[in-house]
């Protein structure tokens, strides 16, 4: 009996409908939960003003009717939306398709996009079994479902890198630089994941296709804006980004330096010690011919560009998650340290901030302590040992 349960398990894991159950039924399940909460609890009220309970579609949303009407994107617009759209013109011009429909299908829409990008990275994703696949998308529910429930554009983020990441594996390094700017055009620090060009060949072609990506993305607002309009609002945009880089430190490594030991270091000192130790293992050229280590080495780029990110917050640590899940899932065979770690992860990173656990947990030990962090930070240093080991330390990932 039990060697027929784990059968069944096993074939169960193995399933592509449950991969697409979980990538595009939880986005769907959050976006229904929206619409539900909107019409039988009515708009929630900040500062007094009525807002819905999708806040963060209305701001993306309304960034591309503000486009259309030749308004600052970066501006506030307490009578549409709570809070400032931060996001490039280009993404602001992406969002019409979502901003011309009804607002509940948009919203419907739109996070089915997130969970179908990320089920495309998962599906492409080279070497692994379907077991494996499953397993990966069942261990980040818990963040898709979140992400969802945000209406973010996390999940999208997390998809266009983990596909950024497949074509680079399949030498398609044109469309590996057409994710990465369409990531770059929706938050800057995803440009960290370009740096996994240089473990690849056609450098020179990656860097001109990314150029051309730029700029043609970059001027996708000019169908509905003019010139003069279009560099105005980039103008703006900057402004905006510098002002956002204020004393924040958010669920990060300064955080959880400043939290746990006191320490104040400068967010620039952090983050260039971070970066070093990010950069050191491009110098092992012989392992980037292992397809191992150039997965390892894109998993922990994943966990970095959140754990060093001053601006980071639970919404985000998808991304994160998604390196967690690419560092773990594939490995053969695991260490008794590496599975409590990956289980560590799981509950203090995508599941304390939500119901499961108690509010008084939430509010006097996982927020307080930044105990989201924690286990990614711990994760990223055990990946990054392995990197500078290599080939010391190199694991067999897990057969087709």
């Amino acid at each position: 009996m039990p060697d027929r349960i784990a059968d069944r398990a096993r074939a169960v894991l193995s399933c592509r409908w449950l991969r697409w159950a979980l990538c595009l039924g939880l986005p769907t399940v959050a976006a229904v939960q929206h619409l539900l909460l909107e019409h039988f609890r009515g708009p929630r009220f900040i500062d007094g003003l009525p807002y819905t309970h999708f806040n963060n579609f209305m701001i993306f949303r309304w960034s591309f009717l503000h486009l259309a009407q030749g308004a600052d994107l970066y501006a506030s617009f307490p009578a549409d939306h709570f809070d400032y759209f931060k996001y490039s013109p280009t993404f602001a011009a992406a969002m019409a398709p979502f901003a011309l429909l009804p607002v509940g299908v948009g919203l419907l829409l739109w996070n089915l996009l997130n969970g179908a990008v990320l089920l495309a990275a998962l599906e492409r994703l080279p070497g692994l079994s379907p077991r494996t696949r499953g397993l990966m998308a069942l261990f980040l529910a818990p963040e898709l479902l979140t992400s969802s429930q945000n209406a973010q554009c996390n999940l999208l983020i997390a998809g266009l890198l983990l596909l950024a990441f497949c074509r680079f594996e399949q030498g398609r390094v044109g469309w590996a630089a057409l994710a990465l700017v369409a990531v770059f055009d929706i938050k800057l620090f995803g440009a960290v994941a370009g740096l996994a060009f240089l473990l690849y060949p056609r450098k020179p072609r990656f860097v001109l296709m990314g150029a051309l990506w730029l700029l043609a993305l970059g001027v996708v607002p000019l169908l509905f804006v003019s010139v003069s309009r279009l560099e105005a609002l980039y103008r703006s945009w900057a402004a905006l980004l510098q002002a956002d880089h204020s004393a924040v430190i958010g669920v990060s490594v300064m955080g959880w330096l400043k939290t746990w030991f006191g320490l104040e270091p400068s967010k620039l000192g952090v983050v260039a010690v971070g970066a070093a130790l990010a950069l050191a293992p491009l110098f092992k050229r012989a392992a980037s011919q292992d397809a191992a280590f150039r997965r390892l080495y894109f998993a922990s780029l994943l966990i970095w560009m959140i754990i060093f990110n001053h601006r980071a917050e639970s919404a985000t640590f998808i991304i994160a998650m998604t390196g967690v899940a690419l560092w773990f899932f594939p490995l053969e065979h695991h260490t008794r340290w590496e599975l409590a770690l990956a289980v560590v992860a799981l509950v203090f990173t995508s599941l304390s901030p939500t119901d499961v656990f108690p509010a008084w947990a939430r509010e006097h030990l996982v927020r307080p302590y930044v105990l989201q962090t924690v286990p990614c930070v711990a994760v990223w240093g055990l990946i990054t040992i392995r990197l500078l080991r290599w080939p010391m330390t190199a694991r067999p990932i897990a057969a087709q």
